[in-house]
């Protein structure tokens, strides 16, 4: 048995961890399944976006005309597909050598499984530690559809590898994958279809940024809203989903070259074998934790997807910051997601942090609520942006910033400046009577939407 300061499972966000301790001087080890990077680097942000910004590049010079320009553009598949997979590879390969070569650190490239309280098997070591966190992520959920193992399909690991456009590609689901990726494969010249068995595309954003997106999306991409998939078969050489309207009940068949399974995640906690170590889930196989991030097993932690509520890396990173804060010092940290700020890189871009007016409403608060327009500003005029617009959530009373939803161009640069107000100050709207605010920038948007507060 080797023994250790702290285990860490997961290479992602643990990383973080393993680097901290690693400063202070513990000894620690390193377990993890790979590919190394955890989804973040491998699979999922970093991939995905350098896929995206040329489908950006593409629908803004498709859209040009409105300004008075008129160019043609064409995507080289092959070469924005090897782009992204060589610096991947690179960064992945970076990242193993410095992780063998860091003194005080034991790595470990195989799936670690708990085998009783505080102790793992990883390939054929035996490990304990007094302390141990859990980053293990999360990765795609395929449901059990007829037909859809036999007929063959990508999830957001296979698509990557792809080397060849598909002429057309059906995705179900509708929700952060489907929509990135629709918008991904229709910039490039694919006939991207969408079942999606809500009635409008990222129905757990504001409605008014779920209609949005879906009848901005329909130009380019043909959205089936309200289709649940039942069943897949193979028909000559196409691939075919015969989804249920959810209106009507009638049956309506789909075929494309290619099929994308976007329906959401599931944790990668049962490769662990927690019931070996007294380590809880829930229903759906997500870690329970405490406000602390610690498992109802002492010692035991768990940060970022494994936990199944704010999927995002960035959140993990924060987990790791607060994690580490707890599992060496003597003043405990709560963790603190009252502002967690999101994006989708579809087209249009969404970006949100803390609550919709729904939730406000849900939790007996009135509020005021602000929205502007791109077009409203010199500069949403300037790019001829009618689609585009910001939307405020303020409580009535103490005029603390609720939340906030922006679609269009740069939406995540936007929705940031109000996720740092929600986290400095009264998280009120006091900065706003001292700041003053670029003239002509997009970044007036947000203000006029706050100067537009009226009772919801």
């Amino acid at each position: 048995m080797e023994t250790f300061d702290l285990i860490v499972i997961g290479s992602g966000a643990g990383d973080l961890v393993v680097n901290y301790a690693i400063d202070d001087g513990y000894k620690v080890a390193l377990a993890d399944q790979g590919p190394t990077g955890g989804t973040c680097l491998n699979t999922g942000c970093i991939p995905s976006k350098m896929l995206i910004y040329p489908a950006d590049v593409i629908r803004a010079t498709q859209e040009a005309g409105s300004i008075g320009l008129t160019a043609t553009i064409k995507p080289d598949f092959a070469h924005i597909m090897e782009r992204m997979r060589t610096f991947v590879d690179r960064e992945r390969r970076g990242m193993e050598e410095g992780l063998r070569r860091t003194k005080n650190l034991t790595f470990i490239q195989e799936v670690a499984e708990f085998t009783g309280p505080g102790t793992l098997r990883a390939g054929n070591r035996e490990l304990t530690a007094p302390k141990i966190v859990i980053a293990t992520g999360a990765r795609a959920l395929i449901p059990p559809i007829p037909g859809l193992k036999e007929a063959g399909y990508l999830d957001n690991v296979s698509l990557l590898q792809l080397r060849e456009l598909p002429k057309s590609l059906i995705i179900i689901g509708g929700g952060y994958i489907g929509c990135e990726f629709g918008h991904f494969f229709s910039a490039m010249g694919t006939e991207v279809t969408i079942i999606n068995r809500p009635p409008v595309l990222l129905n757990d954003e504001d409605p008014e940024v779920s209609e949005t997106v879906t009848r901005v999306l329909s130009k380019y991409v043909q959205v089936q809203a309200g289709y649940e998939a039942e069943m897949v078969s193979k028909e000559g050489g196409k691939k075919v989903v015969h989804a249920k309207s959810k209106k009507d009940g009638t049956t309506t068949s789909f075929s494309a070259d290619e099929l994308l399974v976007a329906l959401g995640r599931r944790s990668n906690a049962d490769l662990l074998k927690p019931e070996k170590a007294g380590i809880e889930v829930d229903r759906k196989g997500w870690i329970k934790v405490n406000q602390y991030l610690e498992t109802n097993v002492p010692g035991v932690w768990a940060i970022g997807d494994v936990l199944g509520k704010y999927m995002f890396r960035h959140t993990a990173n924060y987990h790791a910051e607060v994690v580490y804060n707890n599992l060496f010092k003597d003043d405990k940290v709560e963790v603190d997601e009252h502002a967690v700020p999101h994006a989708v890189f579809t087209h249009p871009q969404v970006g949100h942090v803390g609550m919709t007016e729904a939730d406000a409403k849900a939790a007996g608060i009135k509020v005021l609520v602000g929205r502007a327009k791109y077009y409203q500003t010199a500069k949403g005029i300037a790019m001829h942006n009618h689609d585009g617009f910001v939307k405020l959530v303020v409580a009535s009373d103490t005029k603390k910033i609720l939340g906030c939803s922006v679609v269009g161009p740069d939406a995540a640069v936007l929705v940031q400046q109000v996720a740092y107000m929600m986290n400095c100050g009264n998280q009120d709207l006091g900065p706003l009577y001292t700041t003053q605010v670029i003239h002509p920038a997009i970044s007036e948007v947000v203000m006029r939407a706050f100067g537009n507060l009226e009772p919801a």
